[in-house]
């Protein structure tokens, strides 16, 4: 009722006004400071628009700085050379797939590489080898993070020693399974830890979690480095069962960010399949066998990683990834230029 009586007395004093020659300009500005009535709405020059615009998922990725944390699997082991890195425990190695990803986009904040070899979730967050923690690398200017993270958890270096170490005819290798079971279900909580403390460090980023490789063919046919069939299978059913698990954490984390429409993502990319034909044993393989050092009599450390061509593999697949996004769509928003 009240703008109504007040829109009347505009017009008479719009009326009154004109009657007595006052240009209609100035009944504008009359009637704009008395009543907040036809005042310009216009946005002055400079002023931020009122709806960002959303974000594709390449756009997110590229928005920042890329960040690259993990294990042996991402900092490269299986290609290491000693001389390249002066004697650096962690073994970052430039054949790992961070070079590729680096490459393969202009990400806005540059690049970082801090994966280490033998990385345990406990020393992502707290420091390995006397550096600092790898997640002290992450900050609000990182716009993608990757990572492998979880099989030395599970202790997957020292499971494959008892599979190989064991007597031909020993059941020592499957032995195992009730350990490493335990092992891989203490996993969900350390890595929903590491991906919020992740995500309370880059609030706005892509986190893209990779998974580990089968190791052998999916129907083994012959013994390899003393492992049997069996002993090839289970060691496969190990790998889908971490596999499963850091997968399952992943999407609970991504399925919470997005039903608060928070920015960034968690998601996971599914290598258990990418060295098909390529496995342990195979003519050509993207993954180590055992290397010995005779001379040493010791296991050398590129042992079970993934070779060049492997390390190329996973770099086509986070590279893939990056382009497709999780699968559902983005919150991070966009404040276009004024014009």
């Amino acid at each position: 009722m009240r703008r109504i009586v007040e829109a009347g007395l505009a017009v008479l004093l719009g009326a009154g006004v004109a009657m007595a020659g006052v240009p209609l300009g100035v009944y504008d500005k009359l009637a704009c400071t008395a009543w907040a009535i036809g005042c310009d709405v216009t946005p002055p020059a400079g002023r931020l628009p009122v709806r960002p615009r959303p974000l594709n998922p390449q756009e997110v990725a590229v928005s920042g700085a890329y960040v690259a944390l993990g294990d042996s699997y991402s900092s490269g082991e299986g290609v290491w050379v000693p001389a390249q890195d002066g004697g650096d425990r962690c073994h970052r190695s430039k054949g790992s797939y961070f070079a590729q990803v680096a490459a393969s986009r202009p990400f806005a904040g540059g690049s970082a590489f801090w994966a280490c070899s033998g990385a345990t979730t406990r020393q992502l967050l707290n420091g390995q080898f006397g550096q600092p923690p790898q997640i002290s690398r992450v900050n609000g200017k990182a716009s993608l993070v990757t990572l492998s993270i979880g099989g030395n958890d599970a202790g997957f270096s020292n499971v494959l020693k008892e599979c190989i170490a064991k007597l031909p005819w020993s059941t020592a290798c499957t032995d195992q399974e009730a350990v490493v079971g335990e092992r891989i279900g203490r996993l969900r909580t350390s890595i929903r830890q590491v991906l919020t403390a992740i995500r309370t460090r880059a609030p706005e980023a892509r986190v893209i979690l990779l998974g580990y490789p089968r190791p052998f063919p999916a129907e083994p046919d012959a013994s390899v480095d003393n492992m049997g069939i069996d002993d090839q299978r289970w060691l496969n059913g190990m790998t889908r069962r971490l596999n499963d698990t850091v997968k399952a954490v992943a999407a609970e984390f991504d399925r919470a960010i997005a039903a608060f429409e928070g920015p960034g993502s968690v998601e996971y990319v599914d290598a258990y399949d990418a060295f098909d034909g390529h496995e342990v044993g195979r003519a050509q393989p993207y993954i180590n066998g055992l290397d010995v050092d005779i001379g040493g009599l010791t296991v050398r450390p590129d042992s079970y990683h993934p070779t060049g061509d492997g390390y190329k593999r996973f770099g086509e697949l986070i590279t893939r990834q990056i382009a497709t996004g999780p699968g559902r769509p983005m919150h991070n928003l966009a404040l276009p230029r004024p014009s």
